[in-house]
């Protein structure tokens, strides 16, 4: 993997103090909707409190043995996107969805990659047709329920059988779109500082559908770091779901934060994610 991006020599400051927003357990499970819920329902439950954390730089002090997607939960990876221009659905669903199915095979060694749906997001106040806000609550976007089900829900049920008696994991793709991040950039837990039991499922609601993530509560080793200034021709690998073992990291959490480093002037962070089905 020799375009994993580790450094940029441009940046200086080897970490950073943020807040970060963790679920408050209370042994309800959260409800979050992906759409306008009926009137007089909140759009989400549960109690999140925001905590001081240390997020290090992790182009200038990555994590101990270097960064791997299989290890630590997320890579970075350097790559031209084939459109400049994500205003265009087919655009996305044609051209940008085939080049990231080659780079997602070539950077994970995958023999298949289903690509299941994107979001594009803005953090500007002028958002339209459905491009959604950065989402500044530590989350993981499966679950070890929910993750298997997604198999079954994109291909045929003889096919998925098959495929589901071997390896598959779930991962993002994301990069920033139009231009450099000045602000809500993520921050990712190293997934080898995560206790399982500080993953709490949340139903997660669709209007055909429920589907299930992972809220997290605060635990002090979280190790959490992040890639300053990232730009569009960089792309972050997310480990969402692996059917794998325990030796290779299955999920990790992440959230968009308040960025002290950010200039005062800083542009709304534009983004967009690819949700993805590998096989191995």
């Amino acid at each position: 993997m020799s375009d994993i991006v580790v450094e940029k020599e441009t940046e200086q400051q080897f970490e950073v103090q943020a807040e970060l927003n963790y679920l408050v357990p209370t042994g309800v499970k959260p409800v979050s909707y992906a759409y306008d819920p009926p009137p007089g329902v909140p759009r989400r439950t549960g109690e999140y409190r925001a905590r001081t954390v240390t997020i290090s730089n992790a182009r200038l002090r990555p994590p101990p043995g270097g960064l791997s997607l299989d290890r630590n939960g997320f890579e970075l990876h350097r790559s031209t996107p084939a459109l400049a221009d994500f205003s265009g659905e087919a655009a996305i669903r044609s051209t940008y969805y085939a080049q990231s199915e080659r780079l997602l095979k070539q950077w994970t060694g995958a023999k298949r990659v289903v690509i299941f749906d994107h979001t594009l997001r803005d953090g500007g106040a002028a958002r339209a047709g459905g491009v959604k806000e950065p989402v500044h609550l530590i989350h993981n976007d499966q679950t070890f329920v929910s993750g298997p089900r997604r198999v079954r829900d994109h291909l045929p049920a003889e096919e998925a059988a098959r495929l589901l008696r071997g390896r598959f994991a779930i991962v993002n793709l994301w990069r920033p779109v139009g231009e450099v991040v000045e602000s809500s950039p993520l921050a990712l837990c190293d997934s080898r500082s995560i206790d399982p039991r500080d993953a709490v499922a949340q139903d997660f609601i669709y209007p055909t559908m429920t589907g299930e993530t992972y809220a997290f509560v605060h635990n002090a080793q979280h190790r959490w770091y992040y890639f300053p200034r990232m730009t569009p021709d960089e792309a972050l690998l997310i480990k969402i779901y692996d059917s794998a073992g325990d030796d290779i990291a299955r999920f990790t959490a992440h959230t968009a934060f308040d960025d002290p480093a950010s200039p005062p002037d800083a542009r709304p962070r534009r983004s967009i994610e690819l949700r993805t089905l590998l096989f191995f």
